[in-house]
């Protein structure tokens, strides 16, 4: 059993609240810049002391509204600015934070509503309004909602006009280190989701840890874009961490304009899950076969991740620096503008990166610090820094937290970002947090180094008739690297070999149609049993195949011909597989691999 851990060199003080640095920035830095806001296409600066005066406002109107200590708000609202306002003065009302993610269902938003208590749902748009209007008038504790489009933060300022600023930091004064911030619950991908509670001492030891990790990327004049779903831990820690380290945040929910919202912005670093970066990749790949430059492209990648290699084993020579500077000016460049050109880093997490994305990454000039933390964990525990790191890992413990691998495997963490327990969940709480040490249900290793790999799911492990235990984010993180596939779920618990499910990318289909001669208006059922199509996925398979054992690799696959997606239910908002859902949905296509 292999254990590392990293001594605290900071402090959590008794008294402390994420609101905090709100008020410090106040008095301290006024025109301090933390956030820009983007209105009628343009980003406007927000100062600290504008920002401040927004959050009291709104904090007044909670207490106005009957918020009192402890007192459950909830925001259902895709990121933006808004989101931001609301949860600071939440803090500063003295509540606790309910995440909803925008595209909740409404079963699962009166999951969470009913589940929380929450007193009080702020919306982002009548659309929302409209989902979780029958399920809000039945949430028992529910007393009103409101709605950001149609004015929930003047109509929240209106009503605490008459709140006094000594009544608000009263309340203010009343939080402490172990009063809850935030209740965001589980992805759900293997039951009903969980509540996970977090103090603002958890969100304050992610904040102070993430800082000493991150010292050369966090520190005022720096600015990142924020796009990932502030419903969502990983987005919320690096906004925090952000925000307390003086760096700019815009925020933008638009993926479809990304790259021109980068153009405009031109973020110092980003943030995001491995689906982005794959898509980021696969599409400049896509684009370059498209315009005949496919060989060159192939170059480059190779390219790139043989330099970043080399940078782990004495470095790279004379002849691969010449060919990774031709490249540079050829394809690296034009990759890097791409993110606006200012670029010089992204952060990781949610799920596995893989060496291959970041050696590429890393080799283009845009170094990927992949990170690995649960909601639980309240965002990362682990991560990758400038000073070490190791591609195809998830980084050392953070400052202040230890890890170890149990003796089935599993990875086990303890540090003062780890939660306390699920809401109202005793025996799930019991069942995670033993002798000190939270159980992660991830399986994984650490190196000499401290180093720490995550190499599966425990309780997504298929155990075939055969009895092989086979771990399958190996061989789906390896097939949705190829341009054409979207999503591949592996199939097989008690089968007597492995398949997959295969879906197919859309955004890659109408180039591949041109460059095959397919009819643009082949009806997609036609175009899955196409036999380049079909030649493509094979060839993807046995690459794929190639990182596992004879007994683990797929044998058989179907392709569907619909995707999956986060609103058939079949993804989580951070595009994790929802493995019940989807062999619910395609029973009868994972039959027919075995029939």
């Amino acid at each position: 059993m292999r254990e590392f851990e990293v001594p605290q060199s900071f402090s959590i003080p008794d008294d402390v609240s994420m609101a905090d640095t709100v008020f410090r920035f106040e008095k301290e830095c006024p025109q301090h810049v933390p956030f820009k806001r983007l209105v009628g296409g343009s980003w406007v600066n927000v100062t600290a002391a504008e920002f401040a005066a927004q959050v009291k406002d709104v904090a007044k109107g909670l207490i106005a509204s009957g918020i009192e200590l402890g007192d459950r708000v909830a925001i259902l609202s895709a990121t933006r600015y808004e989101w931001v306002v609301l949860d600071y003065a939440i803090w500063t009302a003295g509540g606790c934070t309910v995440a909803i993610y925008e595209t909740s269902s409404a079963d699962q938003a009166q999951w969470i509503l009913e589940d929380s208590a929450t007193a009080l749902l702020v919306v982002e748009t009548a659309k929302h309004a409209a989902t979780v209007k029958e399920v809000a008038e039945a949430a028992p504790a529910l007393r009103e909602m409101l709605q950001i489009d149609a004015g929930a933060l003047d109509e929240l300022t209106s009503r605490g006009a008459e709140i006094t600023d000594e009544a608000l930091h009263e309340r203010r004064g009343q939080v402490n280190a172990t009063s809850p911030a935030t209740l965001i619950y589980t992805s759900g991908t293997t039951g009903r989701p969980k509540g996970v509670q977090l103090t603002h001492a958890n969100f304050s030891a992610e904040s102070q840890a993430v800082k000493i990790a991150m010292a050369d990327a966090m520190y005022e004049g720096r600015s990142t874009l924020m796009f990932l779903p502030l419903a969502h831990v990983f987005a919320r820690a690096i906004s925090f961490g952000a925000f307390d380290n003086k760096v700019t945040v815009g925020h933008t929910s638009d993926i479809s304009t990304l790259i021109d919202q980068f153009a405009v912005f031109k973020p110092n670093f980003i943030l995001s899950v491995p689906r982005v970066f794959e898509k980021v990749y696969n599409t400049a790949k896509q684009k370059a076969e498209d315009g005949g430059k496919g060989k060159i492209f192939g170059k480059a990648t190779d390219t790139a991740i043989a330099y970043s290699e080399a940078l782990e084993t004495g470095g790279p020579g004379l002849g691969l620096k010449l060919k990774h500077a031709l490249f540079d000016k050829l394809v690296y460049g034009k990759l890097r503008a791409a993110l606006g050109g200012e670029c010089d880093r992204a952060v990781s997490g949610g799920a596995a990166l893989g060496a291959r994305l970041g050696h590429f990454f890393r080799g283009i000039g845009v170094p990927v610090y992949e990170g690995y933390g649960l909601t639980e964990t309240s965002a990362a525990i682990t991560v990758n820094t400038t000073s070490a790191q190791k591609v195809g890992t998830v980084g050392k413990p953070l400052d202040g937290h230890a890890a170890k691998i149990a003796d089935d495997g599993e990875l086990l963490v303890k540090g003062p970002v780890v939660f306390h327990g699920y809401w109202h969940n005793d025996a799930a709480t019991a069942d995670s947090i033993r002798d000190g040490w939270f159980h992660t249900g991830d399986l994984g290793a650490i190196d000499e180094d401290g180093f720490v790999s995550i190499t599966g799911r425990k309780k997504e492990i298929i155990v075939t008739a055969g009895g092989k235990n086979v771990a399958p984010a190996v061989l789906e993180d390896a097939l949705r690297a190829h341009p054409l596939i979207s999503q591949c779920l592996v199939v097989g618990d008690a089968k007597p070999f492995i398949g997959a499910l295969i879906t197919i990318d859309q955004e890659a289909l109408p180039g591949w149609r041109e460059r095959n001669g397919v009819a643009a208006d082949l009806p997609i059922a036609e175009v899955v049993k196409h036999a380049d199509l079909v030649a493509e996925i094979d060839a993807a398979v046995a690459e794929g195949n190639k990182k596992v054992s004879n007994p683990e690799q797929i044998k058989k696959y179907r392709i569907l011909d619909v995707d999956f997606t986060i609103e058939t239910g079949e993804l989580t908002p951070t595009l994790k597989l929802k493995r019940n859902v989807i062999h619910e949905t395609f029973g009868t296509a994972i039959e027919a691999i075995y029939s």
